[in-house]
C-alpha cells in the first residue's frame, strides 16, 4: 500500500467465521506464472486493491485475491508456497495468509484495533506485524507464530509508531522504523526485542523496506522533497541513493541473488512498478496500467 497517500476505504468482502476466529475465504485456484515472480497491488480490476503476481519481466499478470474491500502488503513466506498480506474484507485491517496461487484464504489476526503489515521470519516459523492493540492511534512490532495461534508478543511498545519491520536474513534481527524521535528514523534490535540501537540520523523520513540476502538494507527517504531509493549497509554506513527522480519512488524490494530491485513509483503520473538493477542502473517500467499498482515484493 502506499503507505504515506493511499485513502482506504471500509467495504467486508464474503467470507466464513470458523469457530476459532480463522476466517477461510474460497477462491478459484489459479495458475501461476513460472519462476522469477513478483506479487504486487493493483486496482486495475474495479477500484479496489487486490493481489496480484507477475513473472519478473511484468508479463503473466494472474489475480490471487477478489474481493470488494482492499487487500494490499503482500509478503511471500520463505518457501514460495504461501503470500502473507493485510485485508479489510471484513471492515478492518487484519493479517490474512493464502496459497501462493490464491487459495486457502485465512485470517491469522482478529482484534478490533488494526493489524497490518506482515514480514515472514527466514525459517517461516513467524511472521511480525504491526498493531494498534496495546496503544490505541500507535502502532507496534508484534511477532507471532506463523499460523497464527497463540498470544502475539509485543516487540517494541514505545510511545511511537514502530512499523514496517523487516528480520535480518539469519532471523537474529528485525529493522523497523519509529517515529519515536519526531520524525521517521530506521532502528534495528535483536529478533526478541531487545538491544535496540537507531542506524539513521536525520531530520527528514526514512522508511525500512527490505533487507537483502547480501544484507544491504533498502529504505526511501525525503530529503531532497520526494522519495527516493536508497540503500545502506546494515550498521547504517555506506549509504547510496539508487534513484534519482522528481517523482516519488517507494518500497524497494531485492531479488533473492540481489542484483535486481523492484519498486513503485509515480514517474509517469500513475502509480506503477519497475526494476532496476542493485545499482541503480537499467530502470525498467513493469506494469503500465493507469490504475494504481503498488507494493511490489519479490519471491525469494
Amino acid at each position: 500500500m502506499n503507505r504515506r497517500n493511499l485513502s482506504l476505504r471500509l467495504s467486508a468482502g464474503g467470507a466464513t467465521l470458523l469457530a476459532s476466529g480463522i476466517i477461510l475465504v474460497g477462491f478459484t485456484s489459479a495458475p501461476l506464472p513460472p519462476a522469477g515472480q513478483i506479487a504486487f497491488v493493483s486496482q486495475r480490476d474495479g477500484g479496489y486493491n487486490e493481489i496480484y503476481v507477475m513473472k519478473d519481466d511484468g508479463k503473466s499478470v494472474v489475480r490471487l485475491t477478489n474481493t470488494a474491500a482492499h487487500e494490499w502488503e503482500p509478503a511471500w513466506s520463505p518457501d514460495g508456497s504461501k503470500i502473507a498480506f493485510t485485508s479489510l474484507r471484513e471492515g478492518q485491517a487484519e493479517i490474512y495468509v493464502m496459497n501462493a496461487n490464491g487459495t486457502n484464504q485465512v485470517r491469522l489476526t482478529n482484534n478490533p484495533e488494526v493489524d497490518f503489515s506482515s514480514s515472514w521470519s527466514p525459517d517461516g516459523s513467524k511472521i511480525l506485524f504491526h498493531s494498534q492493540r496495546d496503544s490505541p492511534g500507535s502502532a507496534d512490532v508484534f511477532v507471532m507464530n506463523a499460523n497464527g495461534t497463540g498470544t502475539p508478543f509485543n516487540l517494541t511498545a514505545s510511545a511511537g509508531n514502530d512499523m514496517q519491520a523487516v528480520w535480518s536474513p539469519d532471523g537474529s534481527q528485525i529493522a523497523f522504523n519509529s517515529d519515536r524521535d519526531g520524525d521517521q528514523e530506521i532502528y534495528i534490535m535483536d529478533a526478541d526485542g531487545t538491544n535496540l540501537r537507531q542506524i539513521t540520523h536525520n531530520t527528514w523520513d526514512d522508511w525500512m523496506d527490505d533487507w537483502s540476502n547480501s544484507g544491504k538494507i533498502g529504505f526511501t527517504n525525503d530529503q531532497f522533497g520526494n522519495f527516493d531509493v536508497f540503500v545502506m549497509d546494515s550498521n547504517g554506513s555506506n549509504i547510496v541513493q539508487l534513484t534519482n527522480n522528481p517523482a516519488n519512488d517507494y518500497e524497494p524490494s531485492f531479488s533473492t541473488d540481489g542484483t535486481k530491485i523492484v519498486f513503485y513509483s509515480t514517474r509517469t503520473g500513475f502509480y506503477d512498478v519497475y526494476s532496476m538493477n542493485a545499482n541503480g542502473s537499467g530502470v525498467k517500467r513493469l506494469t503500465t496500467s493507469s490504475a494504481l499498482d503498488s507494493d511490489p515484493v519479490w519471491k525469494r
